[in-house]
């Protein structure tokens, strides 16, 4: 997952410019505050020398900030879906139910076989929301079980807590390891595999497993 701060969208860059203006109009405001003081003799002159000193070393720092999110901000306007992060171009901001709290990550949308808990098909997403996933999601759901059933392959979050809950406790209830959608595709699809042969092993046995596949 990338962290928040290493997501940018024009909203946070604009936001994040503000910003700079205002601390730039601040300490600017206080360098001119040294320089009455020094003049007025208010101050010994090395206190306000020093002071002025991390007031420059501040306006620096934030000038090199401004460059880098011009550089940012061209490569967002060059993004299709004008949003870019650092860490993994293709990790997306997801929403969440919480103001403020929306996650950088990716989305893994998935249909799960009420019976027996197998997990019949998911999907590695960078869309923030998923809403226009589950359509999609219920057909795959109906080619897996060749049934029309809606209690068969019902896509909802108490059917596949119990599936997602094995997985996180053996992912060790952390982020994906690999970075790029294709790549964090692969990693899921190996870790759905591993559930569903053990969860097969555990609904019919190891020989029985190994006649049908032989089969």
């Amino acid at each position: 997952m990338n962290s928040r701060d290493n997501n940018f969208t024009q909203g946070k860059i604009q936001r994040r410019q503000k910003q700079i203006e205002e601390s730039v109009a601040r300490y600017m405001s206080q360098l001119d505050t040294g320089d009455r003081q020094t003049a007025a003799g208010e101050e010994p002159s090395e206190t306000v020398q020093l002071t002025k000193t991390r007031l420059k070393e501040k306006l620096a720092k934030l000038e090199e900030e401004v460059e880098r999110l011009a550089a940012i901000e061209k490569a967002l306007l060059a993004s299709p879906d004008n949003q870019i992060s650092l860490t993994d171009p293709d990790c997306r901001s997801t929403a969440t139910s919480g103001r403020g709290s929306g996650m950088v990550a990716y989305t893994v949308q998935s249909a799960v076989d009420t019976t027996n808990h197998l997990i019949v098909a998911h999907e590695v997403t960078n869309v923030g929301t998923d809403r226009s996933q589950l359509a999609r999601m219920a057909q795959a759901a109906k080619a897996a079980l060749r049934s029309d059933n809606p209690q068969a392959m019902r896509v909802r979050r108490e059917t596949v807590e119990h599936p997602f809950a094995t997985l996180k406790m053996r992912m060790g209830a952390t982020y994906f390891l690999m970075k790029r959608l294709p790549n964090v595709a692969t990693e899921m699809a190996l870790n759905v595999l591993a559930y569903n042969l053990t969860r097969v092993i555990n609904i019919v046995g190891i020989k029985p497993l190994l006649v049908a596949i032989r089969a």
